[in-house]
């Protein structure tokens, strides 16, 4: 399984496609004849079409070339003195760069602010990005901020003569809608596909790190990234940001963030340029049904909480290990990753009223998120073992942020996004335990490592 941004570089080309979008309906008798004209009424009735609709969405779409300089590997021969002594090539070198464009969409959501949305992974490290409207203008955007996380990006052009397209509530959207995706396919611009729903809420796809999609199979292919999957009204429902695909191109299977959770990246974008993510402070797993039969409860819905981090928002709201968290302001939890997407919308210090489920009695509590107390540090600073690892430690435990190659880090089989839980059998809270518990025993490391919904147990004997 192979799953993709779709946005695309330069260097790939314009591709050749065929293809189109056909709706059929059942009617009696055929239509007449008109030459280079689809009939718009059949025996005195209206045939149904999108053009009104698309009409309105596509001055709201726009298309995205970001450049990004790039260094050009040198051959490995010209770091080697002798070589370069025998062939007499001056001692120093300036490395050797090229710009690297790339495309994508976006879509405009305040015309009076010229606020334009696409995905963080479309303009990431861009030097230059360009917006082309759909009325042929290219303007120069400036970025307001990005969120790697929920790889959402804001941009601003100069607000003149924009369309916006309006934003709806894709807490309503329902499996089997019908959708139409919008953008800029292998440099097409200006493209429309239809479809509908496939399913909501999808995640543990490890696209981002916080995913709660609306998966859909209207045609989305490279370039698309960043551009809008609307409803019937024309309304903003989704931003298309990756598919899964073995090849590259769309199969059916593609995948917008909501239109609710873009909404609330984007005014903490606009307001700080970044995302100020608050944090409850419990560690959460999924209910089995193995657990839920344990606890006597009806259900699998919520999430168990495994752990609650001394002086948190949660602790101090009175929640215990063992608890299932049912609903957050009044919206009700489906599992673990879910709970994580709700909490990390919210700013520090917003308050937050909590269901749960303790001694099969429902309960409620509130309480106010806190600003994450993070520490970080290369990880040969922790233990040489963990040498080539980005570790950053917030409440309750130590996540690994990067892995550089071939390193000790890297070929002991961590991964970013892994969470360190205990070494040699000791509880990690934080760097400073971590560093404790590895320097415990001289001769051996274990470790347990939680990877998405599983726990993963490494062993390594030290020399």
């Amino acid at each position: 399984m192979t799953i993709e941004s779709p946005f695309m570089g330069r260097k790939r080309g314009l591709l050749g496609i065929a293809g189109g979008l056909a709706v059929c309906w059942a009617m009696a008798g055929a239509p007449p004849a008109v030459a280079g004209l689809w009939p718009e009424s059949v025996d005195g009735k209206a045939l149904p079409t999108l053009a009104p609709m698309v009409e309105k969405v596509l001055p709201g779409v726009v298309s995205i070339a970001a450049a990004t300089r790039v260094q050009v590997p040198e051959n490995p021969l010209f770091n080697d003195p002798f070589f370069r002594q025998f062939f007499d090539l001056p001692q120093r070198r300036a490395p050797k760069d090229r710009v690297a464009r790339s495309l994508g969409s976006g879509v405009v959501v305040d015309a009076g602010k010229g606020y334009i949305l696409t995905n963080h992974h479309v303009i990431d490290k861009a030097e230059q990005v360009t917006v082309r409207l759909n009325d042929g203008r290219s303007l120069t955007a400036k970025l307001v901020g990005s969120d790697p996380e929920t790889d959402i990006a804001l941009l601003q052009v100069s607000p003149e003569k924009l369309t916006a397209l309006p934003v709806g509530d894709s807490d309503q959207v329902r499996v089997g809608d019908f959708v139409v995706a919008v953008g800029n396919p292998f440099g097409l611009g200006g493209t429309v596909t239809s479809g509908i729903v496939s399913a909501l809420g999808r995640s543990g796809l490890g696209i981002e790190g916080y995913e709660d999609f609306i998966q859909t199979d209207a045609s989305i292919n490279p370039g698309n990234s960043g551009g809008a999957l609307v409803n019937l009204r024309g309304e903003l429902v989704g931003l298309n940001t990756a598919i899964l695909a073995k090849g590259g191109g769309n199969v059916g299977i593609g995948f917008a963030i909501p239109a609710n959770m873009v909404r609330r990246i984007m005014e903490q974008l606009a307001e700080y340029g970044e995302v100020r993510r608050g944090l409850l402070g419990v560690q959460t797993q999924d209910l089995t049904p193995d657990l839920a039969a344990a606890l006597e409860l009806k259900d699998e819905d919520g999430a168990l909480i495994a752990k609650v981090v001394a002086g948190s928002a949660a602790e101090q709201a009175g929640l215990r290990s063992g608890d299932v968290i049912v609903g957050v302001n009044g919206r009700s939890v489906r599992g673990e990753s879910h709970l994580r997407n709700i909490i990390g919308l919210l700013r520090v210090g917003e308050r937050v009223n909590l269901t749960y489920i303790r001694d099969k009695k429902r309960q409620e509590a509130a309480a106010t998120v806190t600003e994450p107390m993070v520490q970080r540090s290369k990880g040969g600073d922790v233990h040489p073992l963990m040498e080539g690892a980005v570790l950053e430690a917030a409440n309750g435990g130590v996540m690994v942020q990067g892995v550089r190659r071939n390193t000790l880090a890297a070929r002991l089989g961590l991964q970013p996004g892994d969470m360190i839980e205990s070494v040699n059998q000791q509880p990690v809270e934080d760097l400073d335990s971590l560093k404790s518990a590895l320097e415990r025993d001289k001769r051996s490391i274990q470790l347990d490592i939680r990877r998405g919904e599983a726990t993963i147990h490494f062993s390594y004997k030290l020399r």
